[in-house]
């Protein structure tokens, strides 16, 4: 009989630690799992799933325009922002019914209590202290706020998904994807958008042909961008906030929304008391086999700080188990991992950019293509599509493919397959291309473009990213 009431206790029901709680239990392990919010984390709940909801919900206003090009002709019709929220909320409803049906379906303990760590292998929950001979951390992340007088009146992206109203007029804060994809969410459903970022261009980290070239697309889908910029101050007024600029605008928005990063979620844990080391950011400091500095905590998912999503957090879940109770250590590859972007037009890449190519490969040919999509020669829409892969010279292999455009994350995930396999420019020249599509182009592009001399300046940073 074990010296411990579980042979593994998760703090955290979202998608990581439920990955981990299930296939753990499918070894024969004894396993709990606390959860004081909701089951399915952010990602289900207040995170990716309902943004993707609303970005379906917001890409209509064009669709109706775009109809009449094909013939259409669509009558009135007008947005219900409490249809929407009603209707999502319903969505994640069920999907938390799932999530909590397949731990109780796989014989997981599900504590619905807040969980705090008072020793290498002791938890509090509900009241109650229990023990375990590995304790897993899987709180995930939340948003940062920033400091600025007034920073109360605004909101994050939690709050997004239970706005009462849809605001008339927004003001964004950040340059991240989740600000790019809420700007490009509340342009489509009708409100004024103006979206502020401290740098010269968004999006760190993604290859600087796609951020530049989606700079210059979310315009025409009405939203404003304010670069080299940040709030200094918000105060309320008779007409809802006005926010002063520090290059000196005062705009009247209904409502703020700062989406200007996230951190960590490890406060009150009880991660210090225990001895586990944290990053000055408060992320848990782990080993290629997740095991933080006291050998019985581990952690996974965003309260690690690595590559923040939720396929990323499954993948190490189920690391985790296996190498726990499946005698199969196991660790995640973090290259190539493909990501998207849910903007209006959506982005997607994988693999090196090509600041970070240029550093890593040295020698590299780049292929690109611009051109107006199939479906707009008849919607006669202003938009564009980019498409580019970055090819190492000497192997001749693609190391990174990218797009901005409709499918954008459709068609990268296909191409991810062939990155992770290291296929080379000359299969890719090979394969016979689906026509007509726009996914064709990535295997009809034949000549590189002109090259500079040197990596961009911000090369470092890229690489940084890639790694």
């Amino acid at each position: 009989m074990s010296q411990y009431d579980y042979d593994l206790f998760i703090i955290g029901a979202g998608s990581g630690g439920v990955r981990a709680a299930r296939f753990a239990a499918g070894f024969g392990a004894r396993v709990a799992i606390a959860e004081e919010r909701f089951f399915g984390g952010t990602c289900v709940n207040i995170g990716c799933v309902p943004k993707k909801l609303m970005v379906y919900a917001s890409h209509f206003s064009e669709d109706f325009e775009d109809a009449a090009g094909y013939g259409w002709t669509v009558g009135e019709r007008s947005f219900d922002w409490a249809t929407l929220i009603a209707n999502k909320d319903r969505e994640i409803a069920r999907l938390n019914g799932i999530y909590k049906r397949l731990l109780d379906g796989a014989g997981v303990a599900v504590f619905e209590a807040r969980a705090t760590i008072v020793d290498p292998h002791g938890v509090e929950v509900g009241g109650r202290r229990v023990t375990a001979a590995h304790i897993l951390v899987a709180t995930g992340g939340r948003p940062v706020r920033p400091r600025e007088p007034g920073q109360e009146l605004g909101i994050v992206s939690d709050d997004v998904f239970h706005l009462d109203r849809l605001p008339e007029r927004i003001l964004i804060a950040g340059g991240g994807y989740i600000a790019v994809e809420f700007a490009g969410v509340f342009a489509g459903l009708g409100s004024r958008v103006t979206q502020i970022y401290r740098g010269p261009l968004f999006l760190r980290g993604f290859d600087a042909d796609v951020r530049a070239f989606l700079a210059e697309e979310m315009p025409k889908k009405g939203v404003r961008l304010v670069f080299n910029e940040i709030i200094e101050s918000i105060e309320k007024t008779s007409n809802g906030l006005a926010a002063t600029l520090s290059g000196g605008e005062v705009l009247e928005v209904d409502q703020v929304l700062y989406a200007i990063g996230r951190q960590p979620n490890t406060a009150n844990l009880g991660l210090e008391k225990a001895g586990v080391e944290l990053a000055a950011n408060g992320a848990i400091k782990v080993d290629p086999h997740y095991r933080s500095s006291v050998p019985s905590i581990l952690a996974i998912g965003d309260v690690t700080d690595r590559i923040q999503l939720t396929p990323v957090a499954l993948a190490e879940g189920m690391a985790v188990a296996r190498t726990l109770f499946n005698d199969q250590p196991t660790t995640v590859d973090y290259h190539d991992v493909p990501s998207a972007v849910f903007s209006q037009p959506p982005m997607a890449s994988v693999g090196l950019t090509e600041e970070a190519a240029r550093m890593r490969c040295g020698a590299v040919e780049i292929y690109r293509s611009t051109f107006k999509p199939m479906k707009h020669t008849l919607s006669g829409r202003d938009e564009k599509t980019l498409m580019k892969l970055v090819v190492e010279r000497d192997s001749q292999k693609v190391v990174g493919a990218h797009m901005v455009g409709l499918d954008a994350a459709e068609i990268v995930q296909g191409l991810a397959i062939a990155i992770k396999a290291g296929a080379t420019k000359a299969d890719f020249d090979r394969t016979i291309g689906i026509h007509p599509t726009a996914a064709e182009e990535f295997v009809t592009m034949r000549e590189p473009i002109a090259e500079p001399d040197e990596a961009p300046e911000d090369a470092a940073e890229a690489m940084r990213a890639a790694e």
